[in-house]
């Protein structure tokens, strides 16, 4: 007996272990199936590590609608269904339009899955347009996603019961979500999910089943994608002899790989401050750039209206896409680096020209206007009181804000040495921040006008009045905080930065240091940039300075006004004046450790509008270096735009010394001819658009309620194939029992 026992088990080990591959090569039509399991992407965090862009898990319903098909026919030929339904659509070949019979995709995905996913009480609306054509482009190839907002009760219900539904997936992915909201909404961006076009032949080459990743769709998601993007992992199906799946190959599994984590240069506390200080104010459209001096590292960079980019995961209503494309304040548009008419706050980098002319300890008069070809260009204070400034040096000329001075100064310096300041500044040309939207701006000359309005000639009048920041000249608040930074720091121009560091775990994948695009103190005196910094010093805090709004007691602030008079054309087309107002600034004077800039739409002037929200953003700066100080990062819902009229910014809790009330009445309007609103700002510049979830249409309804009440969620017993989601963390409270391990690994 012992050795019959003995027999019959050796006899079952040679044929279930031993001769186990040769027996599974000789069944008809078993095969294994490599499906492509997304990586979960890194996360964007501050430079404190304040978490700006996370995962959380999302659960979703795939089909394979070339399985749907062939279980399909398969009923056909059992006569189980009556035929295979066709429709026609029609086509065009070499110019030549023609009907084209093909299967119908949506009459076999009626009665293959929707009849079960209503029975289970998870069906939902779709778009049958949607699911014809990526039937026409991809078969089976890649997953029609049916459902991507599936909650974890449905989930789980799926999970359990979609065995008998050929092709039918669930599967949970790690999905975007913006933990603050609308903080740095312009500068982080969104995320698309994967599409059919970006799932080329070559991409799905290998895999049976091809899922591919999100991917940046703007900011510095798309900026920072490489880095970002995880690594793909590989799940492996066994299938028997009728297609029916059997298991999954366990040595065989990859696990998806989490992308790195990028860490930006901006401080979450001094985004909310800046931000807060544009909504305190009640400021409907403007923007602020705080930049570090002494690296170019921006430390905060905010544009109101906002967006909240959470709405665009994983897909983007139509109804509310079509609302912020439409909202005439253009939400989407970051204007922190759109370039605007920026007024006198440009006579700062006129004022390096003229060192560079050996110009700069020049006096010129200012008699009130200046007269170049038949055309009489007047100062500001002329056309306000009938006065003028007299005879000045660059200083009090900066103080002032003196256009008749900067008319002299500017020909005097000439447009090739404006350009040479400008090009080493970032002015007219992209600041290389990793932004895709940045524009560059115009700086113009001779060259620039040939190619751009042939019809006109360069004059002296067009170097005059590009050289008080009007005409074609066009810059935004990061160049100008920019230029601000570099009389801070004595003349080094640093490149501005969003990049701090990429981290895999707790290893530095890549450490970015400070670039420097252009050094003036090369060819700049010391003393002749003394010069500029104490122009800025007496704009806020001698007594006829036009920025006494940014005065700080017990710090030494220094800045520039700018007021540039604008129009715009409203829906209606009706002509409104607009003006920008500015102001640029950085402190404290000796040590400076932020340079800013502010920008105010449809303000009154730069010292009423625009200095009151630097001293506001410079102040609270300053005292986060009090560990009693206390700024709280919490979400902030998207800041509302609007077009009132600002007559000047006071803060109810501010306490601002009495000798800076009032504001200034700095004009600083050029020519006083009012320029409209520069190209582009009637449309955000969006080159990626989000995924829009496809508006379901009345077949794709069809037999559905949407009062329809949903079964109680059936309790989890197994889950097979499905136990290698994710990890214990991101199992929410109220999941099913026995749900566990459908978060084992992907977030680890």
């Amino acid at each position: 007996m012992l050795c019959g026992f003995g027999l019959l088990v050796f006899r079952l080990w040679s044929l279930q272990i031993d001769r186990r591959e040769e027996f599974a090569k000789m069944i008809p039509g078993a095969k294994k199936e490599r499906a492509r399991i997304p990586g979960p992407r890194g996360e964007i965090k501050d430079r404190n590590g304040v978490v700006l862009a996370t995962n959380k898990a999302s659960f979703e319903v795939r089909v394979n609608l070339a399985e749907v098909v062939a279980e399909y026919k398969r009923l056909v030929k059992e006569k189980k269904r009556p035929a295979i339904p066709e429709i026609t659509f029609e086509i065009v070949e070499k110019g030549i339009k023609r009907q084209k019979p093909e299967l119908d995709i949506y009459k076999v995905f009626e009665e293959t899955i929707t009849r079960r996913m209503m029975e289970m009480g998870v069906h939902k609306d779709y778009s049958v347009d949607s699911l014809r054509v990526h039937y026409r482009s991809f078969g089976g190839a890649v997953p029609w996603v049916y459902r991507d907002d599936l909650t974890f009760a449905e989930f789980s219900r799926i999970a359990e019961h979609n065995l008998g539904l050929p092709g039918v997936t669930v599967a949970e992915r790690a999905s975007r979500v913006y933990p603050l909201k609308s903080v740095a909404c312009h500068i982080l961006g969104y995320v698309r999910l994967p599409d059919d076009q970006r799932a080329s032949a070559e991409d799905r080459k290998g895999w049976d089943y091809y899922v591919p990743d999100d991917f940046g769709g703007a900011g510095v998601e798309k900026s920072f994608d490489n880095y970002l993007r995880g690594k793909p992992g590989v799940r492996v199906m066994q299938r028997d002899q009728r297609g029916r799946p059997v298991g999954e190959v366990d040595e065989e599994y990859v696990e998806p790989r989490k992308g790195n984590d990028v860490y930006l240069t901006l401080d979450a506390r001094m985004q909310i401050i800046a931000d807060k200080a544009l909504r305190d104010a009640k400021i409907g459209r403007g923007a602020v750039a705080v930049i570090e001096p002494n690296s170019g590292e921006v430390l905060a960079m905010v544009s109101v209206p906002s967006f909240d980019p959470n709405q665009f995961i994983p897909s983007i209503q139509q109804s509310d896409w079509d609302a912020l494309l439409g909202n005439p304040t253009i939400p989407l548009l970051n204007r922190a680096v759109k370039g605007h008419v920026p007024g006198s706050t440009f006579k700062i980098p006129i004022s390096f020209a003229g060192c560079l002319a050996g110009i700069q300890l020049s006096h010129f008069n200012c008699s009130g206007s200046v007269t170049y070809g038949n055309k009489a260009m007047q100062c500001w204070i002329q056309r306000q009181s009938g006065g003028s400034h007299g005879t000045l040096g660059l200083s009090d000329a900066i103080k002032y804000s003196c256009n008749c001075f900067f008319y002299r100064y500017g020909n005097a310096a000439g447009i090739g040495n404006i350009t040479k300041v400008g090009k080493i500044l970032g002015i007219g040309t992209r600041t290389g921040i990793e932004l895709e939207d940045e524009n560059p701006g115009i700086l113009p000359n001779p060259d620039w006008l040939r190619a751009t309005h042939p019809n006109e000639r360069w004059s002296d009048g067009a170097t005059a009045n590009t050289s008080i920041g009007q005409g074609y000249v066009l810059a935004s608040p990061l160049q100008m905080a920019s230029v601000s930074a570099t009389v801070a720091n004595g003349g080094k121009a640093w490149s501005p930065h969003l990049l701090k560091r990429v981290m895999d775990h707790d290893q530095v994948v890549l450490d970015n240091p400070p670039s420097l695009r252009g050094d003036l103190s090369a060819s700049v005196k010391p003393e002749e940039i003394e010069v500029i910094r104490k122009g800025m010093w007496k704009v806020v805090n001698d007594p006829s300075g036009t920025g006494k709004g940014a005065r700080i007691t017990g710090v030494e602030v220094a800045g520039k006004t700018g007021t540039a008079q604008n129009w715009r054309l409203d829906e209606k087309h009706i002509k409104h004046d607009d003006n920008h107002t500015w102001f640029i600034c950085f402190a404290p004077y000796k040590d400076p450790k932020f340079a800013v800039a502010v920008l105010v739409q449809n303000g009154k002037s730069g010292g009423g509008c625009a200095a009151p929200v630097a001293r506001r953003v410079l102040e609270q700066c300053l005292a986060l270096e009090n560990p009693k100080f206390n700024i709280a990062v919490t979400p902030m819902e998207p800041a509302e735009g609007h077009f009132n009229h600002i007559a000047a910014v006071q803060y109810a809790d501010a306490a601002v010394p009495a000798e800076a009330l009032g504001g200034d009445e700095d004009g600083d309007v050029g020519t006083g001819v009012s320029a409209p609103e520069p190209d582009g700002d009637d449309a955000p510049r969006v080159k990626t658009a989000p995924n829009i979830k496809p508006k379901a249409d009345s077949a794709g309804s069809a037999g559905a309620s949407s009062e329809q009440k949903v079964p109680q969620a059936v309790p989890v017993r197994r889950v097979g194939i499905f136990n290698r989601a994710g990890s214990q963390e991101n199992k929410p409270s109220d999941a099913a029992p026995g749900g566990g391990g459908l978060f084992r690994r992907l977030f680890r």
